[in-house]
């Protein structure tokens, strides 16, 4: 499941190839549709007190600017890319048809003194091996364009990958509809796979809206401890999700998430936020008058990069949280 959903195509404003494959999967819980922002949303139809789940499906890439003359590729970003990581990487450039590309790079031996600074991303160049007659025929502008990185296993239960921000949460969201099984049909759950998170949350924020929900879940990343990281960082890889805290997210859910982890032994690990998340959690909250809104965070390395770092044992921990919370929303124990 999380392959399909990491190897999918899916940047800001053009989600399509993920909802796709997002669609397939959750269209086995219940009725699926997207809505004019780009969202797929998900509604069992079942009144009472409901709850949002949320995760961001979009994925950070580039969109085509120009072809210049001798074939290269200019681009935009689309999200939060760092150009510090971009050298020498290997993209998919999402045109008429799927076309390999590198990114260039100055050999050492022919770089100037000061060249070896991270460019700006205006001045990045991708080399997909045709001159300007051959890509144009391919190659249009405002094509996307995403960075390579098929995921693999890794030790201990974790993978590596490009997308894991955040199909991971969608996939935390799809595992816990599958622990609820046969209850889910009777249970007034709404779920969003949300769009252009990447981009300012207007996926969120529209479909949120529309949602009507009582309460919501959203389900990101946040960062592990790795080396260099700020020491603040405490949250470890495979040590289980994190129960946010923040002005912008109800305490009381929170505290209530801890008490369900603790009752019911799931792993978790708390992650405290003196103002906003800068997750889709800030923006839903502030919905229609407010929502009930809490975090769970999947810890991740290497985060908006093509080896993304996650533990399959978090994404299990977030999914088991959310099934527990929501079966005590009806009053049913999760044993």
């Amino acid at each position: 499941m999380l392959c399909a959903l990491c190897h999918a195509n899916g940047t800001p404003g053009n989600e399509t190839d993920a909802v796709s494959v997002a669609a397939e999967l959750l269209g086995k819980y219940m009725p699926v549709h997207t809505d004019a922002a780009g969202n797929l949303i998900g509604d069992t139809g079942v009144n009472g007190s409901k709850i949002l789940l949320d995760a961001h499906i979009d994925r950070i890439g580039f969109a085509v600017t120009a072809i210049d003359e001798k074939g290269f590729l200019k681009v935009a970003r689309v999200g939060g890319i760092d150009p510090v990581v971009l050298s020498c990487a290997e993209v998919t450039v999402h045109g008429k048809q799927k076309v390999y590309g590198v990114i260039t790079s100055t050999p050492p031996h022919l770089a100037s003194k000061g060249e070896k600074k991270a460019p700006k991303i205006d001045e990045i160049a991708i080399d997909i091996g045709m001159t300007k007659e051959e890509a144009e025929k391919i190659v249009s502008v405002g094509d996307r364009i995403t960075m390579n990185g098929d995921l693999k296993m890794m030790l201990e239960n974790r993978v590596s990958g490009a997308a894991l921000d955040d199909r991971c949460g969608v996939a935390s969201i799809l595992r816990c509809l599958e622990i609820l099984g046969d209850k889910v049909a009777f249970l007034p759950i709404r779920v969003m796979f949300s769009a252009c998170e990447e981009t300012g949350a207007a996926g969120a924020v529209a479909g949120g809206f529309n949602a009507e929900a009582d309460e919501a879940i959203a389900v990101d990343v946040s960062f592990a401890k790795a080396p260099g990281t700020d020491s603040s960082i405490k949250a470890e890889l495979g040590k289980g999700t994190l129960i946010g805290y923040a002005p912008s997210l109800n305490f009381e859910m929170s505290r209530k998430l801890e008490e369900i982890a603790k009752r019911d032994n799931i792993k978790y690990q708390v992650e405290v936020m003196g103002s906003g998340t800068g997750t889709n959690a800030d923006d839903i909250a502030k919905l229609r008058g407010g929502k009930k809104t809490a975090l769970l965070s999947i810890p991740q390395r290497n985060m908006h990069t093509a080896v993304e770092i996650i533990d399959l044992d978090d994404i299990e921990s977030t999914a088991q949280l959310m099934a527990a919370y929501i079966l005590s929303r009806e009053g049913e124990s999760n044993a």
